[in-house]
């Protein structure tokens, strides 16, 4: 009854995150611990619901970008252990980590120092994560210089190193050559540290692409962000497990009218009717996540039926050609990504010249998220 309320509206089916979670640790030997990714709000899925969904089916550690992610996890009830991923640097933001329970990373001796010092004031111990920086050029501290680095946070006493880990900058690319070259630059930090008795707790480095490409390099833990909602970060890791979409983008048809050959649609007129034909308005449009881009490129399913989108699509509405459809009336829902659409996200990001991470993110706000246990292939799996 709720989603009738709603003029458009995105569907998240959690039975099918956490089969993906299920899929993913069959991947894994059984102590390499699951961090999963989710930040952005869950890549568009809900970061709250999203949290708690994958910690029931087997995650142990989440990972966020920025403090207010993980501020909210945390006010939301959820106790498991927080990465941010990204820096932090402010007296302010230091308080805020130790306060809420939330694990930083550090990137840096300048970042450790303020931390240190920050901590000794309000008598606070803090764990963190040292970024190592193998390639990415990102964020951490260059491999070659992490030895002084470890040993410099290890004796300052109100750090506590949890982790040491870095990033693979082309792990979704069929050339593996990059990211051997960064495995082997982590791997001989590793073997320097073991060496010297100063190995962290917990060692990692694996994004989802390099979890499905590389046993070898699983150590303690994988990072997992894409793969839980579903989709593949490489058209040739498809065959390395079974994966579920998550995500369905559905609107109602807001005026239905019958319009003549030549008359133009939208702005622009980027469409002009060849012949006779009946239009439907739908209550969705770019400032909801629908890009723009895909003006008169896709189509969208009414009544389990596909239908081209036709005309620009605008701020927040856009038109389809519902010409060969009897029926359709003002409520009907159309559905534009998942479920009965054929469309997914990797179909959109092609078209788009982008990457499916983007067109996740995309969705905006104003769409309310329903959770949704529709029977799907992967819930007899579970």
């Amino acid at each position: 009854m709720l989603k009738q309320k709603h003029r458009a509206w995105i569907e998240v089916n959690l039975l099918a995150i956490k089969y993906n979670v299920q899929q993913l640790k069959s991947l894994l030997n059984p102590a390499t611990e699951l961090m999963a990714i989710v930040k952005a709000d869950a890549y568009g899925h809900g970061a709250v619901e999203v949290s708690q969904a994958v910690i029931e089916a087997g995650a142990s550690w989440l990972g966020v970008a920025t403090i207010p992610e993980g501020i909210q996890l945390r006010n939301a009830g959820i106790t498991a252990p927080i990465l941010i991923l990204g820096a932090t640097n402010a007296a302010d933001e230091v308080k805020a980590i130790a306060e809420y329970r939330l694990q930083p990373t550090i990137c840096n001796p300048k970042q450790a120092l303020i931390y240190h010092e920050v901590l000794s004031m309000i008598g606070e111990q803090v764990a963190v994560h040292l970024k190592i920086d193998t390639g990415m050029s990102r964020l951490g501290v260059d491999w070659q210089e992490a030895i002084t680095f470890v040993k410099l946070v290890q004796h300052l006493p109100n750090l506590e190193v949890a982790s040491l880990y870095s990033h693979f900058a082309t792990a979704d690319e069929r050339d593996r050559s990059f990211m051997h070259l960064q495995a082997r630059r982590f791997e001989e930090v590793i073997a320097t540290l073991r060496r010297e008795g100063l190995t962290p707790p917990l060692l990692h480095i694996c994004n989802t692409a390099a979890m499905m490409d590389d046993r070898q390099l699983h150590y303690d833990m994988v990072r997992t962000g894409l793969g839980l909602y579903g989709l593949y970060p490489a058209s040739h890791l498809k065959d390395t497990v079974d994966l579920q979409p998550a995500l369905t983008v559905k609107a109602r048809i807001t005026q239905v009218k019958e319009i003549t050959a030549g008359t133009s649609i939208s702005y622009g007129r980027s469409f002009i009717a060849p012949e006779d034909m009946k239009m439907a308005t739908v209550a969705i449009g770019y400032a909801d996540g629908i890009p723009r881009g895909l003006s008169n490129r896709i189509r969208v399913a009414v009544h389990g039926q596909r239908v081209r989108q036709i005309g620009t699509i605008t701020m927040d509405q856009c038109a389809i050609d519902v010409t060969d459809i009897p029926d359709v009336n003002i409520g009907d829902t159309v559905t534009f990504l998942g479920g009965d659409s054929g469309n997914t996200a990797d179909d959109w990001a092609n078209l788009l010249n982008t990457i499916s991470w983007e067109v996740l993110c995309g969705f905006k706000h104003r769409l309310p998220r329903i959770n949704v246990t529709e029977a799907i292939a992967c819930q007899q799996r579970i």
